[in-house]
């Protein structure tokens, strides 16, 4: 359920995402009745993949994301890091719409503001985000409850000025053996 978590913060660059992860997971819990986790240019792995859908002019790019363990396993914790460059400063008024799905099913389609999340979340990095180079590194326990399914998130973040933030796919396949 928390697997969104570090994935938001890698695709925002901000760990303030880590609060928008776990609330987008616990609403769609609540909506299948069981723990739900997401998913990891193309950058595949064997369980998980991401792909900055973003355009060289977002006001955020992605550089990478790691993930250990590799793949991910239910029941263990989980740390993601993210490399992410501001290109601009990130302020007070930023959003980012996110989207999980189960196969074609949509379980969460949710507008989370950044700067409050990061706030609520008490994380290092806080609004205003001025430009640079970031290191986004998050530790998270994985439910032992994960279904064997294959999850898709998509997060499409945007200034306070509503231009183009972020744009970060996810899949994490549970189904494979780890």
């Amino acid at each position: 359920m928390r697997l969104l978590a570090p994935i938001c913060a890698l695709a925002l660059a901000v760990p303030a995402s880590a609060g928008i992860a776990d609330s987008a997971f616990k609403w769609a819990a609540e909506l299948t009745g069981s723990e739900v986790a997401p998913m990891g240019e193309v950058h595949t792995f064997d369980s998980w993949r991401w792909s900055d859908c973003g355009l060289p002019s977002d006001a955020i790019s992605i550089d990478s994301i790691t993930v250990s363990p590799d793949p991910p396993k239910p029941g263990q914790d989980l740390t993601v890091n993210v490399e992410a460059y501001a290109n601009e400063i990130i302020e007070e008024g930023a959003y980012a719409d996110v989207t999980v799905k189960l196969g074609l099913i949509k379980l969460l389609q949710k507008r989370f503001d950044v700067c409050e999340e990061a706030r609520n979340a008490n994380a290092s990095v806080q609004c205003p985000v001025q430009p640079g180079q970031y290191s986004v590194s998050q530790t998270v326990e994985l439910p032992e409850e994960i279904p064997k399914a294959k999850f898709v998130i998509n997060i499409r973040g945007y200034t306070a000025d509503d231009e183009d933030m972020v744009c970060l796919d996810l899949i994490v396949d549970f189904l494979r053996p780890t």
